[in-house]
């Protein structure tokens, strides 16, 4: 049987208003909603089930250009090939000191006992100064603080000629990287960026628009995502006295703490697929061509898999933790994310006795597409 698709409003006041609420209500009413952008999936077993089918459900959704993001297969394994040994743990390992020396560095300016914003005083400039000392951006880290907010401004607005301006902007600044290198003569700097300039692809050096594709991936959504990571995590901390003092006596389990943190408060909402073929999901069937959107937020908070979506369970939940994706789109930058979020926590962690809310002071929450908090006000002590 083939029943009609529910209809939703993803941008209506009322979603905006609460969209995590919304998300669940939605999940538990039924598996998929239709509204004028496309088909939303709520649940945790048909986005695991789209992300796993590219066949299916095509990662080719923008006209432009997105290495390795909108590739299907078979080129994106390629693609994968190229990308992943950035990300080896050799690397992680040696650039941590330098991060985490950035994260030292960055808590011990901070006030104590004053209101702090999580989100713009910690997690954007974090991210900046993390990223550029990955890259060998070194000096550029005003400009992309300031293109931050440009970013996040525009995508609010939904003004796609403001937001097409800010992305042309952002492959500026790349490109003046990639200019810096070759002018550097026969001693660049040792950087990413730098070898993807002497990387080949099926024999060739990489066309200039794919390495600008690669570092806009790399750059322009971890900065943003990161610092939307550190805001999650430092109102979880905040308003969790206990699990802050856990991990202050166990860091070592960082990792698997943040990642359960944000499963409970996803900030990266969705992604997009288009369906190369009539599908059937339940009762409803997608035709050819259907643009679909895979509800991370939701899927973290399905009680079918999750019980208590609220419930902080780390190892528990892990197996079914979809932060960083799942399928062959699965993030390949998760390596270099989580060693950063564990050494900003960690700083922060063993630089404060307590970490608490501010008082007087209300958190203000994202709106899509983002998600997660757009301000987070604690006091440090």
């Amino acid at each position: 049987m083939n029943k009609p698709i529910p209809t939703w409003e993803p941008l209506s006041p009322e979603v905006l208003a609460d969209q995590l609420g919304t998300y669940d209500r939605m999940r538990a009413a039924c598996a998929l909603a239709e509204s004028p952008r496309g088909v939303t999936l709520f649940r945790h077993a048909d986005v695991v089930a789209a992300a796993s089918d590219p066949k299916t459900f095509s990662s080719a959704t923008s006209a432009r250009r997105a290495v390795p993001n909108a590739i299907d297969p078979p080129e994106h394994a390629a693609w994968r090939g190229l990308i992943d040994p950035f990300f080896a743990p050799a690397h992680m390992a040696a650039l941590e000191p330098r991060v985490s020396a950035i994260a030292q560095a960055l808590v011990a300016a901070l006030p104590r006992g004053a209101v702090v914003d999580a989100v713009s005083e910690i997690g954007a400039p974090f991210a900046v100064r993390a990223q550029t000392e990955w890259l060998g951006w070194q000096g550029i880290e005003d400009e992309l603080l300031s293109w931050m907010a440009d970013n996040h401004a525009a995508t609010r607005s939904g003004d796609r000629a403001r937001t097409a301006a800010v992305a042309a902007a952002f492959d500026e600044i790349i490109r003046a990287q990639l200019r810096r290198r070759r002018e550097s003569g026969a001693t660049p700097p040792t950087d990413p960026t730098t070898a993807l300039l002497a990387t080949t692809f099926d024999g060739h050096p990489l066309d200039e628009a794919d390495i600008v594709s690669i570092l806009r991936n790399w750059t322009a959504g971890d900065l943003g995502s990161l610092a939307a990571a550190l805001g999650v995590v430092v109102r979880f901390l905040a308003t969790h006295p206990d699990v802050q003092q856990h991990l202050r006596a166990h860091p070592e389990g960082l990792a698997a703490a943040i990642d359960e943190m944000l499963r409970i408060d996803d900030p990266f909402l969705v992604n997009r697929r288009v369906t190369t073929a009539d599908v059937r999901i339940g009762d409803h069937e997608l035709a050819a061509g259907t643009r679909v959107y895979l509800n991370w937020t939701s899927a973290n908070r399905d009680e079918a898999v999750f019980g208590d979506p609220e419930a902080y369970q780390p190892e528990r939940n892990a197996p079914d933790n979809l932060v960083y994706g799942v399928g062959i789109h699965a993030c390949p930058g998760r390596p270099l994310a989580t060693m950063e979020l564990v050494v900003a926590v960690r700083a922060l962690l063993q630089a404060t006795p307590s970490i608490e809310p501010a008082p007087g002071v209300e958190p203000v929450r994202e709106t899509y597409p983002l998600g997660g908090w757009r301000r987070v006000p604690v006091r440090l002590r």
